[in-house]
């Protein structure tokens, strides 16, 4: 297992790299995105346990998703099985990996309760709008910065490690291990990658909502729609097979076993 050291330019590349695989087989990329969000909102419908389903599952339907753009790049058929499918590799890691996540951004969340009291977790954890306007006047900025600080290296840490787990066959430890040395060695690719992700699904969609609103204000719905459809279809199916090029490019497609 070697991680390569990638130049800044890379993480542009990156999207490129997965605007090129979605090329490819948009119908196919975009339903199995959708199939993966259905997934999610349906598990953390579920009472009591749905949250917790929804996180266990989530490592595994990532891989899927990662699955299916290797095999398009390859020109192999791609289903609803692909995505489901990866679940059942070193499943049982995977699983662990979604537990620990969800406990990590829960202690964090909790820690910082010693900033503001818990309003920010309180504001996090309500299911419903009342619970969230009784802390929405609170003010976020400094628990905000202090879980954005400590969950960076648990978000290094997780990057790469449900696809090493997966397609490597590796420890939980030793994903994680891996997944946080390939993320700090290429800091700078991930500086510039996750700039042209904010460029590309948030300031652009959002100046051309604003402009759109600014000529048509009567039609406030309408343009929702017309700009969230193509960030479903277009920019999620992009930036999910994204994931996929960022991975091939550092551990090289020649290690999966």
């Amino acid at each position: 297992m070697r991680a390569q050291t990638l130049p800044s330019a890379a993480g542009w590349g990156w999207i490129l790299a997965g605007f090129a695989i979605f090329r490819r087989s948009p119908l196919i990329l975009g339903m199995l995105v959708l199939t993966y969000w259905f997934t999610i909102i349906f598990l953390n419908v579920l009472p009591f346990i749905g949250t917790l389903a929804a996180s266990l599952v989530i490592p595994g339907l990532s891989v899927g998703l990662m699955q299916a753009a290797r095999q398009v790049e390859r020109g192999q058929p791609v289903g609803v099985q692909t995505l489901y499918g990866s679940m059942k590799e070193n499943g049982r890691t995977l699983i662990a990996l979604g537990a620990l996540y969800l406990s990590c951004t829960l202690g964090i969340l909790g820690l910082s309760a010693l900033l503001d009291g818990g309003d920010m977790f309180r504001f996090m954890m309500a299911s419903s709008r009342t619970e969230k306007a009784a802390v929405e006047e609170a003010d976020f900025l400094a628990p905000a910065l202090f879980v954005m600080v400590m969950m960076t290296p648990v978000m290094m840490a997780y990057w790469f490690a449900p696809v090493l787990a997966a397609w490597h066959r590796l420890s939980l430890g030793r994903s994680l291990f891996f997944s946080l040395v390939a993320c700090w060695i290429n800091w700078r690719a991930f500086l510039v990658y996750g700039a042209g992700l904010m460029l590309v699904a948030g300031i652009v969609p959002g100046v051309l909502m604003g402009v759109l609103l600014l000529i048509f204000p009567g039609a406030a719905n309408f343009i929702a729609a017309m700009v969230t459809m193509p960030m479903v279809l277009i920019i999620a199916p992009t930036v999910f097979a994204s994931f996929y090029a960022c991975y091939r490019d550092i551990f090289g497609i020649s290690e999966i076993v």
